[in-house]
């Protein structure tokens, strides 16, 4: 099995099993924990079995994705996990995602970048303008900057559309809310944002950024 059908299966039935308690086989306190044990398994054999670079990404993805995690879900209150605090499986499903999102831009052509976000554009239109998710305007700026500006402009269009895949599933089976109303911003917001993706875009820029200077400090110490 390929990774993409790894990471999509795991995303997609492990949801699944989160929310649902194994369709009510398991007691809900019991709910998270076989897929907490699955992601983290896959992510153990990945990291043991994978080069450096990608050992520096998948703990770089943590290092980022799980601090932003407890503070847009404990502090800013943007949504609200279905149990409360963030599940453990949560960080290792950000590096499968971003993967999966690697995966899905190698093999689109750089010229596709842009072109495949137009549909965002009507529908964000939509959101501003019967009020129901004006913050979705300021989102998708940010993931066309990120698009044309940004080191991996076909990493963050399909981050745009695979996180908004995942975001539905998850909100749909009620894994977890995003909040109408935006704290401290007046804006509002669907049920996921259109654009949530802006939020994986800007992790990735993070993630590339730190592993690029790591491998700048190894080169250096090579030669040193």
């Amino acid at each position: 099995m390929g990774r993409a059908w790894l990471y999509s299966l795991t995303i997609l039935i492990g949801l699944w099993i989160s929310a649902t308690a194994f369709g009510g086989l398991l007691p809900d306190n019991l709910a998270e924990w076989p897929v907490n044990i699955w992601c983290w398994s896959v992510f153990g054999y990945i990291y043991k079995n994978t080069n450096r670079k990608e050992r520096i990404e998948m703990i770089t993805v943590l290092a980022f994705a799980t601090p932003m995690e407890l503070f847009f879900s404990e502090v800013w209150n943007i949504y609200e996990y279905q149990r409360g605090l963030m599940p453990l499986f949560v960080p290792a499903g950000h590096y499968f995602l971003f993967d999966l999102g690697r995966i899905m831009a190698d093999k689109m052509k750089q010229s596709l970048a842009l072109p495949i976000l137009i549909p965002f554009i009507p529908m964000v239109a939509y959101g501003v303008y019967d009020g129901s998710d004006t913050s979705g305007l300021i989102l998708l700026v940010l993931v066309l900057v990120f698009t044309r500006f940004g080191p991996q402009p076909r990493l963050y269009a399909s981050m745009a559309w695979a996180a908004l895949a995942m975001e539905i599933v998850g909100t749909q089976l009620g894994n977890w809310t995003w909040a109408n109303e935006v704290p401290w911003t007046g804006l509002t917001a669907w049920n996921p944002p259109l654009l949530v993706g802006a939020f994986y875009c800007f992790g990735d820029l993070l993630v590339n950024m730190t592993v690029v200077r790591f491998e700048e400090k190894a080169t250096v110490g090579l030669h040193e």
